[in-house]
């Protein structure tokens, strides 16, 4: 008892400092974007859009397979983890020549020859990232993420002002290649100061066989879901135009930083801890359980709200030039709404070693969302583009599916547990939508939304007696209380 006692302290106190660094690092982005999306054009952010589709690709070879394995494995020594760093080096070096090589062949498939010394330039995010990778890991498996807080406001804070700098000067879409790489480069440095390990030269073929079992299938796992992912830039840069994909990776950037800060910090915590608890499945069941009610109940009414507040804010903080993203917003605020279910269902499964399951359940996903996108094209941009809410609906079926067996947590259980928070997240958008049709400025309309949104959750939260904000309430005394005994 008094073990589990501490570990849900070290987990609390592990989330702490991941929704610090998540907020703080997505907050001040966030910021920076909005003054960059002044300063520049669509067309800008859509050839940087189309570009990061190919270095993501790379980077997620270089990043997703060790260094989950590293996150995952019961046990790891520094043979494994100087093992994985050199491979992952080496393949960076290689993906970054091929990626240099291939730059002309993609600048002709979109007409646009101003491509070749973008990517060129980009694609050195590569050797950054796979640095990167292994430092994240040791202070993950560790759950120090308050040294990636240190990291990643240091390095946003300075990328952002190096690419304000930059797009006033009339830079444009190489204001944006610039923050990318300073990002990286500047996180590299601090983590190079704040991480204790450094690089030995040892190698062992055992050891990069060993995490390559397990990791090869989250590699893979997790390349189908990017390229699916970024199917959707691809198709709108060819068959639409850069403009109209500005507008949706604008749309899409705002519940994307939200869902990061939220959803995204709380499952970076988990997959360390279910890994710890992996071979118990009683605590895992818990642990899951809190994990999708908890960041449902706190996803939910953000997703919803910001779908409802979304033209007065994007004409408030992009200008009305940028009303074209509206739309594509509100899509992917139900999109993205799903994502406490997904992701806390497939981070057990990773957790409990069953690669070979997540794998499969992404080609099964994959296909399904490809059968989609097919059937919607025709119907036009925005169709095509909602495709991906029925997708996601789907997908919370076959996430869940596997953890019927595993866990004894069958798909009716998880609906009933996130369903008091999405009808009060429905009722609560009903009543702020029609708010922004008062005669008034912007700036008032939100004000008035955001305060009769959270009036109306908490309050009902409170009335209707939800566990999950009773919880939170007294996970919050608890510490504060805590503190104010140190």
């Amino acid at each position: 008892m008094a073990n589990q006692d501490t570990t849900k302290k070290k987990v609390i106190s592990s989330l702490i400092w991941k929704f610090f660094e998540r907020i703080g690092y997505q907050g001040v982005n966030f910021i920076v974007q909005i003054v960059l999306a002044r300063l520049l054009l669509p067309e800008d952010y859509g050839i940087i859009s189309l570009l990061i589709v190919f270095v993501n690709i790379a980077n997620a070879m270089i990043q997703n397979g060790f260094n989950t394995a590293l996150i995952q494995k019961k046990e790891v020594d520094e043979i494994d983890i100087s093992s994985a760093f050199f491979v992952t080096l080496v393949l960076s070096i290689f993906l970054y020549v091929v990626l240099y090589l291939s730059a002309p062949a993609i600048s002709d498939f979109y007409r646009m020859p101003k491509m070749i010394p973008v990517l060129r330039v980009l694609a050195l995010l590569l050797p950054l990232g796979a640095v990167n990778s292994i430092q994240i890991a040791i202070l993950s498996r560790n759950l120090q993420f308050y040294k990636l807080l240190i990291s990643n406001m240091s390095a946003v804070i300075c990328s952002g002002t190096s690419g304000i700098i930059l797009a006033y000067m009339g830079a444009g879409v190489w204001a944006l290649v610039v923050q990318q790489l300073f990002f990286n480069l500047i996180s590299c440095i601090v983590l190079w100061f704040v991480v204790k390990w450094r690089p030995s030269l040892r190698f062992s073929i055992q050891s990069i066989k060993t995490l390559f079992s397990f990791g090869w299938k989250m590699l893979v796992s997790r390349l189908i879901n990017l390229i699916y992912g970024d199917i959707y830039s691809l198709v709108i840069g060819r068959v639409f135009s850069a403009n109209a994909l500005g507008y949706y990776n604008r749309g899409k950037q705002f519940s994307y930083t939200i869902i990061m800060s939220i959803d995204g910090a709380i499952q970076s915590v988990m997959l360390p801890a279910y890994s710890r608890e992996q071979e118990n499945k009683k605590i895992l069941k818990s642990m899951t359980r809190r994990s999708i009610v908890t960041s449902s109940y706190v996803v939910f009414p953000v997703m919803m709200g910001l779908g409802v507040v979304a033209g007065p804010l994007v004409s408030l903080l992009l200008t009305d030039k940028w009303l074209g993203c509206v739309p594509f917003l509100q899509i992917n605020c139900f999109i993205y709404a799903l994502y406490p279910i997904h992701s806390a269902n497939l981070q057990v499964i990773c957790a409990m070693g069953k690669s070979e399951v997540y794998l499969k359940l992404e080609v099964i996903k994959k296909i399904l969302g490809v059968a989609i996108m097919i059937c919607t094209l025709p119907f036009g941009i925005y169709w095509f583009t909602f495709g991906g809410v029925i997708t996601g609906l789907l997908s919370t079926v076959i996430n869940a599916f596997p953890n019927i067996e595993y866990l004894d947590y069958s798909i009716a259980e998880q609906w009933k547990d996130i369903f008091p928070s999405f009808i009060l997240s429905i009722v609560m958008g009903a009543i702020v939508y029609p708010i922004q049709f008062l005669p008034i400025n912007n700036l008032f309309i939100l004000f008035i939304q955001i305060i009769v949104g959270v009036i109306i959750y908490v309050g009902a939260s409170a009335v209707f007696r939800f566990e999950c904000f009773y919880y939170l309430k007294n996970t919050i005394l608890d510490m504060i209380r805590g503190k104010k005994k140190i």
